[in-house]
């Protein structure tokens, strides 16, 4: 977790106060969360002053005999590797107009949407960074791609077309890449078989609540794909498959779909509704068609969920059909790591899968998924009430009522107390309501289920 000099409940200006601190780089800045969903940006003189900003006109801070530089913000508020992909391209012609107005290299950036300001500032320790990747980075949400590459941000950004993205890079100052073309309408999509190799994910994964699992695919995944040729020249290849394992609503989905999305690539889901069929070779023929097109696609994910239904040991017995599935699957996901394709497996049963399925050169790694605890779930409170305007400080105590829960749970509280909230006409969530939400939503155990009308 990230730490600052200035203790949570600060005080700032126009009555507000620091809530907890969100990053933190070298000493040099801090932001915080502020209750009503803002954020601040703590700052040491010394760094306002390295980036020009005397004239900005901050609101000076002193705690503990230093002075500070402070400044309030509405709307996002981050550094360039945590921004959210733009929604709109009112959106991204803000961001690019902002850039523009920078010069290159630059190593950090901190961005206030609804400034429009572009803070950039210098860690040597991070790689310089021209316009045209600080752009490629911003709309596809941390891949390593230029901004000009309309081929490649039209592959990776759908909700744009080709005319969007032109009009968002030259307002950042850059002169599209646009694709050779024999004629015809230009397209929103660009091909699947377009060559991903470029497409690396920069920055640290986060996965709220879970910093031990974040830190396995870290480790394991980020790293390995972000420098693909140091990690070669030392064997290490493209990284093998993964199985989460564990009990229902422990977070498995949640995690995949969070580190898919970090990686900006293509998925390809295989489960029972997909490639199931009553018909013999049919779901060896689905099974296979599925490698194919995430091949074709890499780099890019599958991600097979309940495997166990349909990788289940091959006993005694087993109907030849069930054989041959499992028998495809066998030779298609070493060849899916060969070809830059990550498949990611996941199970409520791991002791049922055949053991084939399971040896090391197929899936690399099995790691287990409990129920979360305590911290973890301070760490998934922090992230889902910190752009909800609340009153919450207790949030030790309300991990320790839902500790052992899925994370579900917490999610399903802070919406519920957001409801009770909004219902009550009230702008911000409290304790009461809290408390209301967390009565509301008993553990679902044999026990204690809630029962209506019978």
């Amino acid at each position: 977790m990230p730490s600052s000099p200035l203790p949570q409940g600060t005080p700032l200006s126009e009555g507000n106060a620091l809530g907890h601190v969100i990053r933190s780089v070298d000493d040099a800045f801090w932001i915080h969360a502020v209750k009503g969903g803002r954020r601040v940006l703590v700052m040491m003189p010394a760094f306002v002053s390295a980036v020009g900003l005397e004239a900005v006109g901050f609101k000076n801070l002193t705690f503990g005999g230093v002075d500070y530089r402070c400044h309030l913000a509405s709307g996002a508020l981050d550094l360039l590797e945590y921004l959210p992909r733009p929604a709109t391209v009112d959106q991204a012609l803000a961001f690019a107009s902002a850039l523009a107005a920078l010069d290159e290299p630059v190593r950090g950036i901190i961005y206030d949407e609804m400034a429009g300001m572009l803070i950039p500032f210098d860690v040597p320790a991070m790689q310089p960074l021209s316009k045209a990747d600080v752009l490629g980075r911003y709309m596809t949400g941390g891949v390593e791609v230029s901004g000009d590459d309309i081929v490649a941000l039209t592959r990776i950004c759908p909700k744009f077309d080709e005319d969007d993205l032109e009009a968002i890079a030259a307002a950042a100052g850059l002169a599209a890449k646009k694709p050779m073309r024999s004629g015809g309408a230009r397209t929103r999509k660009a091909s699947a078989s377009t060559s991903g190799a470029s497409l690396t994910p920069i920055g640290r994964f986060e996965l709220p609540g879970r910093s031990a699992l974040a830190d396995f695919f870290n480790e394991h995944v980020i790293e390995i794909v972000a420098d693909e040729e140091r990690y070669a020249a030392l064997g290490i290849g493209f990284p093998g498959g993964i199985i989460l394992e564990g009990p229902t609503g422990c977070g498995k989905t949640f995690a995949v779909e969070r580190l898919v999305e970090h990686l900006g690539w293509l998925s390809f889901p295989i489960e029972a509704s997909s490639v199931a069929s009553p018909y013999i070779h049919e779901t060896s023929r689905k099974v296979a068609q599925v490698f194919a097109e995430a091949i074709k696609a890499a780099p890019s994910v599958i991600v097979i969920d309940e495997m166990d239904a349909f990788l289940s040991s091959r006993e005694a017995g087993s109907q030849q059909h069930h054989v041959e599935e499992i028998a495809e699957f066998l030779r298609r996901i070493p060849e899916a790591a060969r070809n830059r394709v990550l498949v990611i497996g996941m199970t409520n049963q791991v002791d049922a899968i055949d053991p084939a399925i399971l040896r090391r050169g197929r899936f690399d790694h099995v790691i287990h998924v409990d129920h979360a605890g305590r911290e973890e779930i301070v760490g998934l409170l922090h992230s889902l009430l910190a752009d909800i305007p609340n009153d919450v400080d207790d949030l030790s105590g309300i991990a320790n009522r839902l500790a052992g829960r899925p994370l579900s749970d917490v999610a399903f509280v802070v919406r519920e107390a957001g409801r009770l909230a909004a219902r009550a006409r009230k702008e911000r969530i409290g304790a009461d309501e809290i408390a209301a939400a967390l009565s509301k939503s008993p553990s679902r155990n044999a026990d204690d289920q809630r029962r209506i009308g019978f």
